[in-house]
């Protein structure tokens, strides 16, 4: 009996799926793979919406209010810390990493401590994928 069939017998016929890639078209997960390849990634390196929100997104108006960044420097910022999160973690599929990043929203201009979680499992067809999201995130 193969594992498809295993699963089936036991839990049932999938009721509903939501696959990686309808959630890229869907903007709940935000594809960063082409910079995260050149921050060291090996793997395709997806950001949910929420943790974008929180730690990348910046605007002009952003800066003109709080401090000047943009969201190429604030993202490069996530995954070179996640990217040194992997490097010294001793595997496993969950790592939590911090790092620094001005709050958005606010009239803050220093930046305060955040954690992200990055998690690394299979994607819609087995394929390794790695996932950054807010530590509460599923």
């Amino acid at each position: 009996m193969n594992e498809t069939n295993a699963t089936t017998e036991l839990f049932g016929e999938t009721i509903y799926q939501y696959t990686r890639a309808q959630a890229l078209e869907d903007g709940v997960l935000i594809d960063v793979t082409k910079m995260a390849t050149e921050a060291g990634f090996r793997w395709p390196v997806a950001i949910t919406h929420a943790a974008w929100k929180d730690c990348v997104e910046w605007s002009d108006d952003d800066s003109r209010r709080q401090t000047h960044q943009d969201e190429s420097g604030r993202l490069w910022d996530v995954l070179w810390m996640a990217f040194v999160a992997i490097r010294s973690a001793n595997g496993g599929t969950e790592i939590n990493f911090q790092l620094y990043r001005v709050p958005k929203g606010g009239r803050r201009t220093k930046a305060r401590l955040t954690t992200l979680k990055l998690v690394s499992g299979p994607g819609d067809v087995g394929e390794p994928v790695i996932t950054i999201m807010l530590p509460q995130e599923d």
